[in-house]
């Protein structure tokens, strides 16, 4: 039996990131920015909820000095966590889908409401909210990892993967059954009986347009699937 394989630079620089998911550090996740550190494309040093330990545990992997917090993206703070005011609350589902680990819960036009345990702090919900019904209260007097477990920061990560897998999933079931209706009026189309030029006509641009839109889904179909395996190898 094969030893397993060892994990690659961008793995054991995600593993200590604080997996908040913030994109504070300039990247949509801990995942890209690790990558990024990885390939000399990012500094070690962008990422705020993780402070200046962080920054010195990333310093001791890649074997370069510590170096300060970059204030551009951001300070070292306490941990907060996402507080909705149930009575302004409109039910918009604005902040379930900007929720990078499914921390919030509700549906549309009901209340929603924030699962304490799950909430990372990383403030991407304040900004779509159109009705400005959530504040964010900290959770501790200590910042940085002081303030943050790595139990914490693997099940956030855990829920990230999660919410992704899911978020693909539904995507394609929603792109399978536009395509089966595509399909299901190109069939329609084709079984019309045209009897005027002007209605062959009309019927080929049904036809064309209906093909081209189902030639685009293709195309981004594959184009999503080279993603995803460039993204399994980096």
């Amino acid at each position: 039996m094969s030893p397993p394989a060892s994990p690659t630079l961008a793995n054991q620089i995600e593993h200590l990131l604080p997996q908040t998911q913030c994109t504070k550090c300039g990247f949509d996740a801990c995942r890209p920015y690790a990558q990024a550190v990885a390939t000399g494309h990012a500094s070690y040093n962008q990422c705020p909820p993780g402070g200046a330990e962080g920054v010195a545990r990333l310093a001791r992997l890649l074997g370069k000095p510590v170096i300060p917090l970059n204030p551009v993206n951001g300070i070292e703070r306490t941990r907060t966590r996402a507080v909705i005011d149930e009575a302004v609350c409109i039910g918009c589902t604005l902040c379930i889908q900007a929720c990078p680990v499914d921390a919030i819960i509700g549906a549309a036009k009901q209340m929603h409401a924030v699962l304490p345990s799950l909430c990372t702090g990383c403030d991407l919900c304040i900004a779509p909210c159109p009705v400005d019904c959530i504040t964010m209260e900290n959770v501790t007097t200590t910042t940085g990892w002081a303030g943050w477990s790595q139990a914490q920061a693997d099940a956030a990560r855990s829920r990230h993967d999660f919410r992704a897998m899911r978020l693909q999933r539904e995507k394609a079931e929603n792109d399978a059954r536009l395509a089966a209706k595509a399909a299901a009026k190109l069939k329609e189309v084709e079984a019309e009986t045209a009897h005027s030029e002007e209605a062959r006509r009309e019927q080929d641009r049904k036809k064309a347009i209906i093909q081209a839109a189902m030639e685009r889904a293709r195309l981004k179909k594959l184009q999503a699937q080279a993603d995803k395996n460039a993204g399994s190898t980096s």
